[in-house]
Formats: C-alpha cells, structure tokens, sequence
C-alpha cells in the first residue's frame, strides 16, 4: 500500500483457502487547484474514500498487516480503528519496498503462518 495503491490480500476461503489477490484500489490524488485549502480538503475526501474502498474489499476480517513504501498503512490502521466495524481487527504494520503479486502473495503468507 501506498498513497494512491493498494492490493488487497487474503484467503480465497477463510479457513483452509490459499493467499491470493481480492482486489486492488487506485486513489488517482487530487486535481491541482489554486486554492491551496480546497486541494487539501479534496486530498483529504480521496483519502478517505481510498481507504473506504480498501475495507470494502475486507469483510469479516478480525487481523490484517498493512505494509507500504510510506505513511499510507499507518493511516489507514487509524481508519480502521475509527471505523465500528473494524475498532476490534488485530492490526500491525511494516514498511516494505513494491512487490509483484506473487512477492506480496508470499510476504503475506509468510507473516500469517
């Protein structure tokens, strides 16, 4: 995950299923605006539209590790502890460089074991 990608990655079946790929979210950033305030509101909306979009795709999750190339994950960590249905998840996080699926895939199966 970073600032405008995220891949999300979980068990196709939740108990015995395989770590795959469940979906992916682009938060394109906002469009340039001369008034510094309203791009900062904006960014701000996308944000949180980003990370509503990222839960969406995690139903019923009860720990997730969320690792990224910046400050995103521990942004979205804090989403999700404001957020009722998520305030109980078992949350961690590292910081990674960008990794193909399959390097992901691993990394998450790897800390899930």
């Amino acid at each position: 995950m970073d600032s405008h990608h995220a891949i999300v990655i979980g068990k196709e079946e939740v108990e015995k299923g395989n770590f795959v790929v469940l979906g992916r979210v682009n938060n394109p950033g906002p469009d340039k605006n001369t008034n510094e305030n309203a791009e900062h509101n904006n960014e701000i909306a996308l944000r949180h539209k980003f990370f509503k979009e990222i839960a969406a795709i995690m139903v019923n999750i009860d720990e997730i590790h969320v690792t990224g190339t910046g400050q995103a994950q521990e942004q979205f960590i804090k989403f999700l502890a404001e957020t009722a249905q998520y305030k109980n998840v078992e949350a961690s996080e590292s910081t990674s460089v960008k990794m193909v699926d399959d390097e992901l895939i691993a990394f998450v199966k790897d800390h899930f074991k």
